[in-house]
């Protein structure tokens, strides 16, 4: 029978057991762990099955976004959530990443029940600027200062639920300033290239925050 493959050397990743150990390491080392991150989610979906595209899409951007901001006071929503195995490694779930989707493993989705960094399930599209714009108001009704993050692909902006929220939000003026939501493309990274409605877009995705996360961008179409 054949054994499966050794898992990957990770020095810089093995230092990581939460967002905050993401603050310790140097900026140019960031491709690096982008890297060994990639390289230990493939080895994990080989192991168990499970999405393995949408989070191989997204690792530079999950790591970006973790480092910018105050996870788990600041909320990341992950739409649909087939691309959280890359936060999950990073949010103190490695050591069990290799039960995804077994009975009692890991969910192949981000679960409120299963860790405080995912603050919404869903496992259905386009439902993470709502969600988002909801955590956000009740922050402000709360007087909670937060920053709420919703990452969803351009498949999932192809739903009316999506623009909903972004009608909701935006002409009402019920967006709080606190809240940002990022758009990212499984085939490249980027966070302009695909969205239908840039203009609408970039009301939602301040332009001071969104560099700041391009910044730690190692995909050269994000420069």
């Amino acid at each position: 029978m054949t054994q499966p493959n050794s898992p990957p050397s990770t020095p810089l990743l093995d230092k990581v057991n939460l967002p905050r150990d993401l603050k310790a390491i140097d900026d140019k080392d960031l491709p690096q762990l982008a890297g060994e991150l990639r390289a230990e989610m493939i080895d994990a979906v080989s192991r168990t099955g499970g999405h393995l595209g949408a989070g191989l899409g997204v690792v530079e951007l999950t790591i970006a976004i973790h480092k910018v901001f105050d996870t788990p006071h600041d909320r990341l929503i992950f739409d649909v959530g087939h691309q959280c195995y890359p936060h999950k490694i990073l949010t103190g779930r490695r050591d069990r990443i290799r039960t995804l989707r077994q009975e009692n493993g890991l969910s192949g989705f981000t679960r409120r029940a299963e860790s405080e960094y995912d603050p919404f399930g869903a496992a259905h599209s386009s439902t993470s600027i709502s969600a988002g714009l909801g955590m956000a108001v009740a922050s402000e009704l709360q007087g909670v200062k937060r920053n709420v993050i919703s990452v969803i692909g351009d498949g999932a902006m192809s739903a009316g639920m999506a623009y909903e929220a972004l009608n909701r939000g935006l002409p009402s003026g019920r967006m709080p300033p606190a809240s940002c939501t990022f758009i990212h493309s499984a085939m490249s990274c980027t966070l302009e290239q695909m969205p239908p409605a840039p203009e609408l877009l970039d009301q939602v995705s301040g332009a001071t925050v969104r560099s700041s996360v391009k910044s730690y961008l190692a995909c050269p179409t994000a420069a």
